[in-house]
């Protein structure tokens, strides 16, 4: 192992005493002063902790990473194009330039030459000086005037929404803070946004007129009161309807207004209940609304504006399929399902009722809708990738069914999709249950127990994990790994109920899941224990945590990112993000059965003394999801119950937030770093001949 443990003495974190008592259970947490942010005993220690991985990680493979980094980018075409989207007589679109760590944003006229550009938004430019930035909202005004966009620049996902002139590139004077989302009237006259409280969640909104410098004369116009629930804002695809949304992870509920009337009062949609969530769009007079009342993995109903709760099913539940989303157009609609794990598309001619399905070859893959703002149009344009064939953007005539190809995502050098196999495998659960696993090899990487492993996992929230491509990858994949997904419960990979038997108190069954995909791909000797490294972020850092728990021995190597650590004492604390809103995904800590449940699987609470194997936690101190004091406590405790020498390492992005770095270069940068513990433990460092 390349790492050097003699290099430096690991920081030895000070405690203080500090007791947290619930329920009358006494638990000790002597690491509790590090929420101090700020203060220099906690950025001191902060800053030892690089140290110390710098000394013995970083400086020992500086020439790996290096490595690994320029394999990466050499990869990467970095003057590029996104394919142009249409949207209101304009096609937008970024590109980047070699060099630049920002994308630029721009449109030009439809019809016209690639030289009439006009550059909407240089986040370059809006980077200078600045050590972090993000942009979250980025929406046009409908007469196209005007440009209404957000940036954060800590990495606190504390955005500003500012309003951009595009006829005279000037910036208006608007200046709202702490701004979730925002859209336009029809008449461009106002911008419609959503505030957080003191706890980051959405919760008002407002409605702004344009050129008022700040919120002083802004008009409340909803405010969602139950802490459970965050508001969100969007447009309908035809433009008519603002909706204004309240969601909790098991409830929803809409109001709306008429774009082009923007100072009525929202009105009603259907009111809230407790475990039904409905999502809505607009066609010619009638609601398509996506509802799970009755129906888990939901169904499809349209009702007239004026009686939304009088349904007409068009498209009933079947248990078998999750209804995902819906695309409404002038006459299609484009309905995203998922099956057995895996995603696809059925298009609606709402003319004759009639549905085809868009079908797809390969055993795994990743498929999303893009960019369709359109709503007259026969165009359907999605994105399709799987771990072998680059990110590809098409066209879909959904009355011909003519797929046109408009873009594969260039990979440089010497790539070859042909070298490399993709399989969609099951493993079984400790109940039974068939977890789907995807894997990536090369073709001539054996299958004999001799090839090392990453195996990856999240299983939280209902998200599915896709089966993508990343062209970093090959820097592993040509050094003879295989690279695995495991699909676990508590993802949404097969529908509602592998959420629900993945959450609350079914939540052991993500780890279990997890330790069972890795079980599998030893028992059919894609790979030894001993050469498998798992790797997983914020939930999936949890997962991490948690399994490493119940299986120290389970992997060789361990990589957590902003990792969701220290869950009893977070989930008991309502002055957090998130915390008040994921009673419902955790539990909640203040109700003692489920405090008793989550304090079996808290990866802080239970760290013991085991041979643990090496680990690198990574994290941000601006992070707002994941406070960076649960890997700072969790690496300060680890140490004291170690039974071994594995490395463990902790290191702190001092100048970001959840996501790490926003540049695309240190981003890259950071998933180097990755790869070379990954590949220091295992002892791999050369590529394949």
């Amino acid at each position: 192992m390349p790492l050097d443990l003699s290099a430096a003495t690991a920081p030895v974190c000070p405690t203080r005493p500090h007791t947290v008592t619930v329920h009358e259970d006494d638990r000790s947490d002597p690491y509790f002063w590090l929420r101090e942010k700020g203060t220099p005993e906690v950025t001191a220690y902060l800053e030892a902790e690089n140290a110390y991985t710098d000394a013995v990680f970083l400086k020992p493979t500086e020439t790996l990473r290096e490595t690994l980094y320029n394999e990466i980018l050499a990869r990467i075409q970095e003057t590029d194009l996104s394919v142009p989207y249409p949207d209101n007589g304009y096609l937008y679109y970024t590109r980047t330039e070699e060099g630049k760590q920002y994308s630029i944003h721009c449109r030009r006229k439809a019809g016209l030459p690639e030289q009439a550009e006009q550059i909407t938004l240089d986040l370059n430019v809006l980077a200078e000086n600045e050590s972090f930035l993000s942009v979250g909202t980025y929406t046009v005004s409908d007469d196209t005037n005007l440009l209404a966009f957000t940036t954060d620049t800590t990495g606190f996902r504390e955005y500003t929404l500012r309003i951009k002139n595009l006829q005279t590139g000037e910036l208006l004077p608007d200046t709202l803070p702490k701004v979730d989302g925002a859209v336009w009237s029809a008449d461009g006259k106002y911008v419609f946004y959503v505030t957080e409280d003191e706890t980051k969640r959405p919760y008002r909104v407002f409605r702004h007129t344009v050129g008022e410098p700040d919120a002083a004369n802004d008009v409340k116009i909803y405010e969602e009161s139950d802490g459970l629930y965050r508001a969100f804002l969007y447009r309908s695809r035809d433009r008519a309807f603002v909706f204004i949304g309240s969601a909790s992870s098991t409830s929803t509920e809409y109001h709306y207004l008429r774009a082009d009337d923007p100072t009525v009062a929202p009105i009603l949609v259907l009111p809230r209940e407790e475990e039904h969530e409905y999502y809505l769009d607009h066609r010619d007079g009638l609601f398509y609304i996506r509802t799970n009342k009755n129906a888990l993995n939901f169904r499809l109903v349209t009702a007239p504006i004026q009686s939304a709760g009088d349904w007409t099913e068009i498209l009933a539940h079947r248990p078998d399929v999750m209804l995902e989303d819906l695309a409404v157009f002038a006459r299609h609609l484009v309905i995203e399902e998922r099956e057995n794990g895996l995603p696809r598309l059925v298009v609606r001619d709402l003319a004759t009722t009639r549905d085809h399905v868009v079908t797809f070859p390969e055993p795994t893959y990743a498929l999303q809708g893009e960019s369709n703002r359109e709503f007259d149009t026969d165009l359907f344009r999605y994105r399709y990738a799987s771990l072998v064939t680059p990110g590809t953007v098409y066209d879909y005539n959904m009355v011909s069914g003519e797929r046109t190809l408009l873009k594969e995502t260039p990979v440089l050098g010497d790539f070859d999709r042909t070298k490399y196999i993709s399989e969609y495998r099951f493993a079984t659960a400790e109940d039974g249950t068939q977890i789907p696993v995807s894997l990536v090899r090369r073709k001539d990487t054996p299958v004999d127990g001799s090839a090392p492993c990453l195996l990856y996992g999240y299983g939280s929230y209902g998200i599915a994990i896709p089966a993508t491509f990343q062209s970093s990858l090959l820097s592993l994949l040509d050094r003879g790994f295989v690279f695995a997904i495991g699909h676990i419960r508590g993802g949404g990979e097969v529908g509602k109920p592998w959420h629900n038997n993945g959450k609350m108190k079914h939540k052991m069954n993500t780890f279990t899941d997890f330790i069972a995909c890795a079980d599998y791909l030893v028992a059919e000797k894609y790979t030894t224990h001993d050469k498998l490294a798992i790797r997983g972020g914020s939930a999936g850092g949890l997962l991490m945590g948690a399994v490493t728990n119940l299986r120290p021995d389970l992997a060789k190597a361990v990589v957590s990112l902003v990792p969701f650590v220290d869950v009893l004492n977070t989930m008991l604390d309502e002055s957090l993000p998130l915390t008040v809103g994921e009673y419902i995904e955790w539990g909640n800590p203040h109700v003692w059965d489920e405090y008793e449940y989550m304090k079996t699987y808290c990866p802080y609470t239970n760290l013991e003394a085991k041979a643990y194997p090496p680990t690198l936690l990574r994290t941000s101190l601006n992070d707002s999801q994941v406070m960076y004091w649960e890997p700072a406590k969790y690496i300060a405790k680890l140490r004291t119950l170690q039974t071994n020498d594995a490395p463990l390492l902790l290191h702190t992005n001092m100048a970001a937030g959840h996501g790490g770095s926003s540049g695309r270069y240190d981003a890259l940068k950071e998933l180097a770093m990755d790869y070379a513990f990954v590949l220091s433990v295992l002892g791999i460092e050369e590529s394949k001949p």
